[in-house]
């Protein structure tokens, strides 16, 4: 189990960004080095495990069944007062995951393909000496370097080892929300081939309510607000529980918490000898707060850059610095547009979206959400389901015109 004193690059996060790019770079022959101060692989789960079909397409997944647990049909949105928008499909749409089995096989193939991985090894520092990154790793109570000229950071939020080489990725409160879930089995009252999504300033504020289907009579069942709010995500998320005449029996197998990036873009995602993916770099939708199939590609997209840096042996900031203009081309200008999205969503009252539940269909509201909207589709809106309510007109007007993320005030 010894690491090595040099590598051709070390990963520090073993989630779905670092070990897309450690599979990636190790078929190239590179010799990588993949560390995490966890015990396991894929623990603890940090979403609901979702991932819809067009991230297996892009990323060329074949779902397997040791980890691809739960096909899914379709989603139902829920207004506060019970009304639903539902859109289901004959079709799979996509998956609910075991993400612990997903992420160990994606383990096996990184290390099949030659990748290194050790556990429980802790950067405690980094720093840059003759062109190089020497780290500092903990484990079992003692302390080794490593030497490296490329690391890649996909060490979570605010993450530590950008941050040890100069990299500000800290978010802001407002950019981040608290979630709080529970795996619970003995669940009843839902279509188990749906995503449900419940809304409502009570329910959940700046956030909603998710019951994602594992297997029969078992789900995921949690709750995204703001990270700002007085009253903590477990406290809204068990009274929403204790409602629910399916959830309210049932019994609790697991136990999830964490802050959610949810915004927060950064304008840089690189520095000398340095790239960082997946949730170090907020690479997640701020709509709903997934981001398994961004870091999946975000981690692929850093393996990109760092292969032609180690093939070129060019690691400085100017060399490196493509990495994020590539990334917004490929995603991050279509998640600003659905970050315009969420905005929206904030400024909507209870006896708003009991009014949207009621007048827009699914297809509408996930354009909404994708900032998606057509002229037509806009004009439609406004002229036909929205006119009888002046403060929702406004709220959409200010939304259409803004091409910058954020609300015009």
């Amino acid at each position: 189990m010894e690491m090595k004193d040099n590598y051709d690059v070390v990963i520090v996060g073993a989630g779905p960004a670092g070990l897309a790019a450690g599979i990636d770079l190790a078929k190239e022959d590179v010799n990588v080095l993949i560390l995490d101060r966890k015990q396991e692989i894929g623990c603890p789960k940090r979403c609901a495990e979702g991932l819809g079909l067009g991230w297996f397409n892009r990323l060329e997944l074949k779902p397997k069944k040791e980890w691809a647990v739960q096909p899914i049909h379709g989603a139902a949105l829920y207004a506060p007062n019970g009304e639903g928008v539902q859109m289901k499909r004959k079709e799979v749409m996509g998956y609910v995951l075991e993400r612990k089995m997903f992420e160990k096989d994606m383990a096996i193939q990184a290390a099949k393909a030659g990748a290194k991985i050790l556990l429980k090894h802790q950067v405690i520092s980094a720093k840059r000496e003759d062109g190089e990154v020497i780290l500092t790793v903990e484990a079992d109570n003692q302390t080794r370097t490593v030497r490296t000229p490329l690391v890649v950071a996909c060490d979570g939020v605010d993450s530590l080892t950008a941050k040890m080489l100069g990299l500000n990725t800290k978010l802001d409160l407002n950019e981040t929300d608290a979630g709080y879930q529970y795996e619970m089995t003995g669940v009843s009252g839902y279509d188990e081939h749906l995503l449900h999504l419940y809304f409502g300033t009570d329910i959940a504020p700046r956030g909603y309510v998710w019951i994602f289907p594992k297997r029969n009579g078992t789900a995921n069942v949690g709750i995204g607000i703001g990270a700002y709010e007085e009253k903590t995500a477990k406290y809204y998320l068990d009274k929403w529980i204790s409602e629910q005449d399916g959830l309210a029996n049932g019994s609790i197998i697991e136990v999830n918490a964490g802050a959610i990036p949810v915004g927060g873009f950064l304008d840089k995602m690189e520095a000398d000898n340095l790239i960082v993916a997946g949730d170090a770099g907020h690479m997640v939708d701020p709509i709903h707060g997934g981001g398994i199939g961004i870091a999946l590609e975000g981690g692929r997209l850093a393996a990109k850059h760092a292969l032609k840096a180690i093939k070129s042996e060019k690691y400085s900031n100017e060399d490196l610095e493509a990495y994020t203009p590539d990334w917004y081309n490929t995603r991050g200008n279509e998640l600003k547009k659905r970050l315009k999205g969420r905005h929206l969503l904030e400024q909507l009252k209870d006896d708003d979206f009991n009014y949207l539940a009621g007048s827009i269909t699914m297809d509408e509201a996930l354009k909404i959400g994708n900032g998606a909207l057509t002229k037509k589709d806009k004009l439609l809106l406004l002229s036909k389901k929205l006119v009888t309510r002046p403060g929702l007109v406004k709220i959409f007007m200010k939304y259409m015109k803004d091409d910058s993320g954020m609300p015009k005030k």
